[in-house]
């Protein structure tokens, strides 16, 4: 065993150090430094010296249960999400989880789990098995991601058994990206099993600074204060190059110094000398000049595997990968904004006349009924951004004025029905549960029928279509159709969705039927569009562009990154901000962390492109990047 250890690299020897002694762990790393590396070779230690012991390892995304997955077959090691690993810890107990559910939904305190008909009675759920799935719906007793992590922290809490339970069930528990994990979580783990007398180890992994998503732990530094977790650091970088991984040092706050790696096989490695890379500043002083900076740099952006462009949001990236205005109907729209405006005037004034009747704008006309001053039509009329938008779209408001009240106060869109399941490459997964709207979903099984027939994957495009191939002239008549619907680009949506449909490419189903009848507002607008918009905008999510947004890069690597700083009207960001070290504190460190994580992706160059920056922030890239290294644009 002994001779085993020192082969492995001195931080995991420390892990092992701390597993002897009975002590709970925690292993910091910067970006790049392996400690998905560490977190393989604790494991694989683990299972060689206790060969009995069950282990449960989680991480915070199913690709990386995947990639663990794939280097162990052992019955010992069960592999999963955080979130499935509670789940399966606690969904036995469903009297339990009946009493904690009510208990949650009736308490003034807890704001995460309420039922739409309020409080509700002891026996409420005696009937119903609770359940866990992609979405919620409290009053048949389904939870989702949300709702588990206050459920399961409560129940920890309530029943210190089912900490005796686990602790028995798993004596190693390992936490990937901790950093990343809800403090309902960490509380679990670090607080309320210290009610069982059972000894376990807990083993963290992660790096505070690239903790960059709202409502997680970001780091453990109380509980290593209190010696309920015992730290050890990693400081070598594996994957950036040396420009890239100094100028990183320069943005961690921690006091993690990262260096080149010792191993010779590590990915920055080359000929037994570290790669140096290539960072770069590009600014401008007058106009934007992000395309002309792209040819400049003469890199393969049709390669989104090797090249990446990272903006800060996603309505950044659509008028470059060409999908503006389905990004303007689904998270542009101050009409609905009015709507809703209207209907909180409705229900914060107690109004309890009946609608039902009437059009939204008749409500409208209504309630303004007798509001003879400005102080009291205010609230009914649109704000100041809201009437610039219908005065730029005045015959969108007179249709949505048309829509019967009760109707039209329904409708509800989110920019995630139209952007959620994006890949960062063509191979990736698709995750389970989308939260695409069944217009987009129709739309998506459209493109997808086409790719089936164009990679040959005839079978399994027969399988999805209700096209029938009996002779050659229906092989010659299913080829026409295809090669009719790729050139369909510059048609509308409409007329795409009714060729595929009279054509048996892809029927309209009652999922879509009902999108049409419920949000006939957004369909109307959506089919009007250029089937291209939509296109584009597949390629985008399906990871055929090199576009990403920066909160979704993170645990990535490309080797060459571009970042483009706009902040992009988000509040929580300001790059000027970190480049002059002024403003709002908790927005700077939010921006450095998201700067830093972006910054990190890079194998071999990077590079930073700022439009129209103040001189205190050149002064900043300078002593960052270094002085050759950043250059305006011309």
């Amino acid at each position: 065993m002994a001779e085993t250890r020192l082969k492995l690299e001195p931080e995991v020897q420390t892990i092992l150090g701390y597993i002897d002694e009975g002590k709970n762990f925690l292993l910091s790393g910067g970006a790049g430094s392996g400690k998905t590396y560490s977190l393989v070779h604790t494991i694989a230690q683990i299972i060689e010296e206790n060969p009995t012991a069950k282990i449960s390892c989680m991480t915070y995304t199913n690709a990386a249960v995947r990639e663990i997955q794939d280097r162990f077959n052992n019955p010992n090691l069960t592999v999963s999400t955080i979130h499935d690993f509670l789940w399966d810890s606690i969904k036995s107990f469903q009297g339990e989880l009946k009493s904690t559910l009510i208990t949650l939904i009736n308490s003034e305190d807890v704001k995460e789990v309420k039922s739409p008909d309020g409080e509700v009675e002891p026996d409420f759920f005696e009937e119903k098995e609770i359940q866990y799935k992609e979405y919620t719906i409290i009053k048949e007793g389904i939870i989702s991601h949300d709702e588990l992590l206050v459920l399961a922290q409560h129940m920890f809490m309530t029943y210190p058994k089912l900490c005796d339970i686990l602790k028995d069930k798993f004596k190693f528990i390992l936490i990937d990206e901790y950093q990343d994990t809800s403090p309902s979580v960490i509380e679990i783990f670090l607080t309320h099993f210290k009610k069982s007398n059972r000894k376990n180890i807990i083993g963290f992994f992660g790096d505070a600074m690239q903790s960059i998503y709202d409502d997680t732990i970001g780091n453990l530094a109380s509980y290593v204060a209190a010696n309920d977790v015992t730290e050890t650091r990693k400081a070598q970088n594996r994957r950036n190059p040396k420009q890239v991984y100094e100028l990183a040092n320069k943005l961690r706050t921690d006091g993690i110094v990262q260096e080149h790696s010792t191993d010779e096989n590590a990915p920055n490695m080359e000929n037994g000398s570290v790669k140096e890379g290539n960072v770069k500043f590009y600014y401008t002083t007058d106009e934007e000049r992000l395309e002309a900076l792209k040819q400049t740099l003469e890199w393969d952006f049709s390669n989104p595997k090797k090249t990446k462009i990272l903006n800060l949001t996603h309505n950044l990236i659509a008028p470059q990968a060409g999908f503006t205005a389905l990004m303007a109907i689904y998270d542009g729209d101050k009409i609905l904004d009015y709507k809703k405006r209207i209907t909180d005037y409705i229900k914060k004034n107690t109004i309890t006349e009946d609608f039902s009747e009437l059009t939204f704008g008749q409500v409208i006309d209504k309630l303004l009924e007798g509001k003879t001053s400005d102080a009291q039509k205010k609230p009914i009329l649109p704000t100041a951004g809201m009437q610039t938008f219908i005065d730029q779209h005045n015959q969108l408001f007179e249709t949505a004025k048309s829509y019967p009240f009760e109707e039209f106060r329904r409708i509800y869109v989110d920019k995630d029905a139209l952007l959620d399941d994006k890949k960062d490459d063509e191979n990736d997964e698709s995750k389970t549960g989308s939260k695409r709207d069944n217009l987009i979903k129709h739309l998506f099984k459209i493109q997808d029928h086409v790719n089936l027939y164009n990679e040959k994957k005839y079978n399994e495009f027969l399988r999805k279509t209700e096209f029938q191939i009996k002779s050659i002239a229906d092989k010659k008549s299913l080829r026409d159709v295809v090669m009719t619907l790729q050139s369909m680009s510059d048609s509308t949506i409409e007329e795409v969705i009714e060729y595929a449909h009279n054509n048996g490419i892809c029927r309209k189903d009652d999922n879509l039927q009902s999108f049409i009848e419920k949000k006939k507002y957004i369909y109307d607008q959506v089919i009007q569009l250029k089937f291209q918009e939509f296109q584009n905008l597949f390629s985008y999510l399906e990871g055929y562009t090199p576009f990403s947004t920066q909160h979704k890069i993170k645990g990535s690597e490309f080797d060459n990154v571009l970042v483009v700083l706009d902040n992009g009207n988000w509040a929580k960001y300001n790059f000027q901000y970190l480049f002059e070290n002024n403003g709002t504190e908790s927005v700077r460190e939010r921006t450095q962390k998201l700067f830093y994580v972006c910054c990190t992706r890079s194998k071999e160059n990077l590079v930073v492109y700022y439009h129209n920056p103040s001189q205190a922030t050149i002064a900043t890239a300078k002593n960052w990047f270094g002085e050759d290294n950043v250059q305006v644009l011309l």
